[in-house]
């Protein structure tokens, strides 16, 4: 499973490359106003900016919802650098603007995803990507989990190439689930992937190994 990271702070980016697990990064208009960027310019310097960090996909949303200007804005974007991924609303313009830069292989990755019908129809327009927002679902009683398992079960029954990026992941156990159902992609904070790591055991034994150490080097 690919590991993207959902943010648009350039540290956090940096943080998770030298990790060296890092596959991509997402993000949106909501996590650019977030760090204070604002304006076309500061946008797309910003997009650029994360493309120098990053070897991976960066996924850069539009802004316009008509389909006309999906395409301006898709393009621009797409020509800021190989590494970005035009974000699409699945909204009837968006489907339309996937297959328009799917047909002239652009990558592009479907948001704002909330069931298996809205992804059957971005993988048809031939998205790259298609992103079910897990964490939202969750809020509203809703198994985001769940939608994860039937959109891989029809991308598997009809050999859709269409990877499937789980978003809008919060904590650690939404990346175990999401690895235990065959999502191809996660993306989330920085917090959730670190907080993998964390394990009490892990802490102890560690404190336990290093303490006998001291003990022996002493005697």
């Amino acid at each position: 499973m690919k590991f993207f990271i959902d943010t648009a702070n350039l540290e956090h980016i940096k943080e998770a490359q030298d990790l060296g697990i890092l596959d991509g990064v997402t993000t949106n208009p909501s996590l650019m106003a977030k760090e204070g960027i604002s304006g076309k310019d500061q946008v797309l310097k910003h997009y650029k900016a994360i493309c120098d960090i990053v070897d991976g996909d960066v996924s850069a949303e539009v802004i316009a919802t008509d389909y006309a200007g999906m395409i301006r804005e898709g393009e621009e974007l797409a020509d800021l650098d190989d590494k970005i991924v035009v974000k699409i609303p699945i909204i009837k313009d968006g489907v339309k603007a996937l297959k328009y830069f799917s047909d002239r292989g652009i990558k592009t990755n479907c948001t704002l995803v909330f069931s298996a019908g809205q992804a059957l129809l971005a993988a048809k327009a031939g998205a790259t990507y298609v992103s079910p927002f897990i964490g939202r679902l969750d809020d509203i009683s809703y198994d985001g989990i769940q939608l994860i398992e039937q959109i891989r079960l029809i991308y598997d029954n009809y050999e859709f190439e269409t990877e499937i990026l789980a978003a809008s992941v919060r904590h650690p156990m939404h990346i175990i689930n999401c690895a235990e159902v065959g999502a191809d992609v996660m993306t989330g904070p920085l917090s959730a992937i670190l907080a993998l790591l964390k394990h009490p055991l892990t802490d102890s034994g560690l404190a336990t190994f290093l303490a006998d150490y001291e003990k022996a080097k002493n005697k």
